[in-house]
C-alpha cells in the first residue's frame, strides 16, 4: 500500500554536542519519525487474502454472539415484564418481546417510516424546540418502509431484520480491514471483541448503529484499497443514516494532505486525487445537508440542531449550542470546577492512545478516522449514556495488538465483555435509555 519506512524519513545521526534546545529538537524528530514510520510503513504481519473457510467462521462468531444478545434481551424482558415495569418514553407497561427491542429511537424510526417528519415543531412556552422526529436521519426508516412488506407489513420485524443482517456486513467488512492493517490473530479477535462488546446488544435493536457501521467500515476499506472515488456514494448515505459520516469526509481531508507531502517517494496519481477530493467534497456536503433540509421543510431557523439541543433541556440547560463546548458544559454543570478538568484529561488519554505505537501501526487510514470521528463527537454531542453507544464506530481500533497479546488477556476481555453487556442491557436498556 505504501512505501516501506526506510524510504519514509532519511536516517539522520546528530553529533553529541549540541545545546539544550537543539538536544529537546532533536527528540522531537525522532518522535515524529518513528511515528512516521510506524503509520506509513506496510503493515506487519498483515495478510490481506483471506483463506477459504474464513467468511464461515465469522458468520458463526456473528451467529453466536448476536443470539447471546437477544438472549440477554430476552432475558432482561421476562424479568422487568414479571416485576410490572414500564419501558419506553412513554412509560408504558412491556409488551411483546418484539416491542420490547423496538422502543426508545426504534420506535422513533417506525413512526418516520410510517408517518414521514413533521412539519411544525414542538416547543415549550420559553420557545425552545422540544424533541422531535427531525432528529433521525432518513435512511433507515426508509429501508424499514420498503422491506416492511416483506415483513408482513411490520416496520418492527422490518428494522430489527436489517439491523442484524447489517451487523453480519459490518463484522465482515471490519474483518476485511484488519486482515489488511494488522496480524491475523489481531484481525480475527478484534472482531471477536466488536461482537461480543458490551453494547452489542444493540446490534439487533431496530437502531441504525448496525448499518452506520457497515458503512464507515466499507469506506475505511476502500480507502485503504485506495479506490477513493468508490467512498463518494457511501460517504453520502452515511450522512443520512446517523450523525458522524462527517469523519470520513474530514479522514479523506487528513490523507489528501498526507499523500500530497508524500508523493515523491510514494506516487499521488491523477485519478487518486481527483477521487478523493470528490468523495471528500460530496460526504461533507452531504453531512451538511440534513439541517438545510430540516429549516426548509419546517421553516423553522437552525430547526434540526435545535431539535437535537432539545435533549439537552433537562441537563445543561437552553443556551446556544456552540461548537466544542458541549463537554465542558456538562462537565461543569454537574461536576463543577473539576468537571473540565476530567474531560481534558480524557481528550489527553485519547490522543495518547491514538499515538501509541501499537495503534499507529494500524496506518493512517484507521488513525485519522479515528481522529476524525473522536473529535466529530466531542465538538457536537453532549456526553450522556447515549455516548458510549455513539463510540461503537471506533471498533477499528480493537486491532491493536496489545489486545489479544496473551490468551489471559483474551480471556479476561470476553469475559469482561459479556458481563457488561448484562449490566448494560438492564441499565442502559430496561430501565433506562441507552
Amino acid at each position: 500500500m505504501s512505501a516501506p519506512s526506510t524510504d519514509v524519513i532519511e536516517t539522520i545521526v546528530e553529533p553529541v554536542r549540541v545545546d539544550g534546545s537543539r538536544v529537546r529538537r532533536s527528540r522531537v524528530h525522532r518522535m515524529l519519525r518513528l511515528a512516521a514510520a510506524d503509520l506509513f510503513r506496510s503493515p506487519r504481519g498483515a495478510v490481506p487474502v483471506i483463506e477459504r473457510g474464513m467468511f464461515r467462521q465469522v458468520f458463526l462468531l456473528w451467529a453466536v454472539a448476536r443470539a447471546t444478545s437477544l438472549g440477554l434481551l430476552w432475558g432482561a424482558y421476562e424479568l422487568a415484564r414479571s416485576l410490572g415495569f414500564s419501558h419506553g418514553p412513554d412509560g408504558q407497561r412491556i409488551g411483546t418481546f418484539l416491542d420490547f427491542i423496538t422502543e426508545w429511537d426504534a420506535d422513533r424510526y417506525g413512526q418516520i417510516s410510517l408517518e414521514g417528519y413533521p412539519v411544525s415543531l414542538p416547543m415549550n412556552v420559553q420557545g425552545d424546540i422540544l424533541p422531535n422526529n427531525w432528529a433521525f436521519l432518513p435512511v433507515f426508516p426508509t429501508l424499514e418502509r420498503i422491506f416492511s412488506p416483506l415483513a408482513g407489513g411490520s416496520w418492527q420485524l422490518a428494522g430489527v431484520g436489517i439491523s442484524i443482517l447489517a451487523t453480519l456486513g459490518a463484522t465482515w467488512v471490519l474483518f476485511l480491514l484488519l486482515r489488511r492493517t494488522t496480524t491475523p490473530k489481531a484481525a480475527w479477535w478484534a472482531v471477536v471483541f466488536f461482537s461480543f462488546a458490551p453494547l452489542s446488544f444493540v446490534y439487533v435493536l431496530g437502531y441504525a448503529e448496525s448499518l452506520l457501521m457497515l458503512l464507515l467500515f466499507s469506506a475505511l476499506l476502500l480507502i485503504h484499497q485506495r479506490r477513493y472515488l468508490a467512498v463518494a456514494p457511501i460517504g453520502v448515505i452515511a450522512a443520512f443514516t446517523r450523525p458522524g459520516a462527517l469523519a470520513i469526509a474530514l479522514a479523506l481531508g487528513i490523507l489528501f494532505l498526507v499523500r500530497f507531502f508524500r508523493r515523491r517517494v510514494d506516487p499521488f496519481p491523477r485519478i487518486q486525487v481527483i477521487g478523493i477530493l470528490v468523495s471528500g467534497a460530496l460526504s461533507a456536503a452531504a453531512g451538511l445537508m440534513w439541517p438545510v433540509i430540516a429549516q426548509a421543510v419546517t421553516g423553522t431557523r437552525n430547526a434540526y440542531i435545535r431539535t437535537e439541543t432539545g435533549w439537552w433541556l433537562q441537563s445543561v440547560g437552553n443556551d446556544e449550542f456552540i461548537p466544542l463546548t458541549p463537554w465542558f458544559r456538562q462537565a461543569a454543570t454537574h461536576l463543577g470546577v473539576i468537571g473540565p478538568i476530567l474531560v481534558i484529561a480524557l481528550m489527553v488519554g485519547f490522543a495518547m492512545l491514538l499515538w501509541s505505537r501499537s495503534v499507529r501501526r494500524l496506518g493512517i487510514v484507521i488513525v485519522s478516522f479515528a481522529f476524525s470521528y473522536g473529535l466529530y463527537l466531542f465538538a457536537v454531542f453532549l456526553p450522556q449514556q447515549s455516548t458510549f453507544r455513539l463510540m461503537v464506530p471506533l471498533s477499528p481500533l480493537l486491532g491493536d495488538e496489545r489486545l489479544s497479546k496473551t490468551k489471559k488477556r483474551r480471556t479476561a476481555i470476553i469475559a469482561g465483555c459479556i458481563g457488561l453487556q448484562t449490566l448494560c442491557v438492564w441499565v442502559l436498556w430496561t430501565v433506562n435509555h441507552p
